[in-house]
């Protein structure tokens, strides 16, 4: 399988107007593909048939018949939503997730629900219910997590473009293991109405896309306010794409030093740093930076992800919905085996964690204490982008590392996020781009570049620049 090929959504509109191609036509071939290669990666959980109707009252859009996949955390009336998880085998959704709602009003063709980590809890993809998927680059690597479906269906091209979740670096992670763009906008840019929560102070819906220019595209349909979600916020985004090449001068790129210290690979450490070379031939004004309490974003963001989780996990309980254990007697083993039986290991530990740190007489040792840490950690970012534009660094660590590798040691597992965790603590917008491939591994290197809360116009015109830099060297 050749990873990254076939058609973004800029091309595939392109085929369209020239009649090389027709949506049905592409959408039953993506369908074919997934049919023959999905046996091997895992990507998909379900696929969907063709819908797409001339006498639909669609708004003219350059996403009108085009495939993609949605993580299947995102609800779709009338389509099984799993979250990954055996709790929620049999569930069917009862309505359409906005973001879905959006899409499909522009005319966009969903081909199906893509595997992912067990309720978005993972850095790996191994932690699903319906096994482990495989990174198109090399089968025996993780392809990251969450969102490791849907990472993985855009880079071995199974769909033009997909749709993931980020709490704490769950599409940008992924996004980078697999060599594709992957954003995370601003908190309260795209509504959250239909996602399943995780944590729902950290939680945000993003694009995996080819290219930024197709990332910009999606985000110009799918961001905006919405009644049913009181966190979005009333900024349109609908001509962000019209403005994608505009271009930007004097461009100041912060290179914080917390980001290449210990624990980076010598092969991403390289790969980044030739990359920061290019921009300043190409005329960036890097200007070096500290974010003095991003060593204590990773332990802070273990404490409010698993309490948020804990809290909104609480809802499955083998009664209303989802798994309920056949084997219980009494109303206390409905719950007690329901939740056991029904939850995996990583959900497990992370509900025990985050249930100990609200509990009493340690809301303030733990709790109260990581969101305190958490305004800090948002405050250097603000005083960082007084200085420069946007912040530049590695996404990951290291490359994809083998399937279970880590599978052993959580604590090695949850380092793999140690430079996303801090963006989704602040709830500013980031993008994860691919770099290069590493020298040792020939697995993807992927750039993170950040920007100001709420300026994800301008990261995301920032971002193509650097997008053609790096691709037209």
């Amino acid at each position: 399988m050749k990873p990254i090929s076939g058609y973004t959504i800029l091309s595939a509109r392109r085929a369209f107007e020239k009649g090389e191609t027709t949506p049905e036509r592409l959408f039953n071939e993506y369908r074919s593909r997934i049919e023959k290669e999905n046996s091997a990666l895992n990507a998909f959980l379900n696929t969907k048939e063709f819908s797409f109707n001339k006498s639909d009252k669609k708004e003219a859009s350059q996403l009108s018949g085009i495939p993609y996949a949605a993580k299947d955390n995102l609800l779709v009336k009338g389509t099984i939503a799993t979250g990954g998880s055996k709790i929620l085998e049999n569930y069917q959704s009862a309505y359409d997730a906005e973001v879905v709602t959006r899409l499909a009003d522009k005319g966009a063709q969903l081909l199906g629900k893509t595997n992912m980590d067990e309720f978005a809890m993972g850095s790996s993809g191994e932690n699903s219910a319906y096994g482990p998927t495989k990174n198109p680059h090399n089968h025996e690597c993780v392809p990251g997590g969450s969102s490791a479906g849907s990472a993985a269906a855009v880079a071995a091209d199974l769909c033009v473009f997909a749709l993931g979740s980020d709490t704490g670096g769950s599409i940008r992670q992924p996004a980078a293991f697999c060599g594709v763009v992957g954003f995370k906008p601003s908190y309260g840019r795209v509504s959250r109405h239909g996602l399943m929560a995780l944590a729902s102070s950290l939680d945000q819906i993003g694009p995996f896309t080819k290219t930024v220019d197709d990332t910009a595209l999606v985000f110009s349909v799918i961001s905006g306010k919405d009644i049913h979600d009181s966190t979005t916020v009333n900024l349109d985004g609908s001509d962000v794409f019209d403005h994608l090449h505009d271009d930007i001068q004097n461009l100041r790129i912060g290179v914080p030093e917390e980001y290449f210290g210990d624990g980076l690979s010598d092969e991403v450490r390289s790969s980044i740093e030739k990359a920061i070379d290019k921009l300043i031939v190409r005329g960036a004004k890097t200007i070096h930076i500290s974010l003095p309490h991003s060593n204590a974003a990773l332990a802070a963001y273990y404490i409010i992800q698993p309490s948020e989780a804990s809290a909104n996990l609480a809802r499955y309980d083998g009664i209303r919905y989802g798994f309920s254990d056949p084997s219980a007697e009494m109303l206390l083993d409905v719950y007690n085996k329901s939740r056991a039986n029904g939850f995996g290991e990583e959900v497990t530990r992370r509900i025990i964690l985050g249930t100990f740190a609200l509990s009493a007489g340690y809301f303030d040792a733990y709790y109260l204490k990581a969101q305190r840490v958490r305004s800090l950690i948002r405050k250097d970012f603000d005083e960082a982008f007084k200085r420069c534009d946007v912040i530049i660094g590695p996404t990951t660590p290291t490359t994809a590392f083998r399937i279970g590798e880590k599978s052993d040691d959580p604590l090695s597992m949850y380092l793999s996020d140690i430079y996303t965790v801090p963006v989704n603590l602040a709830g500013i917008p980031a993008i994860s781009i691919p770099c290069t491939m590493g020298d040792k591994t020939n697995m993807p290197v992927g750039l993170q570049i950040i920007g100001p809360m709420m300026k994800d116009e301008i990261l995301l015109r920032v971002a193509w620049h650097i997008e053609q830099t790096l691709l037209n060297e």
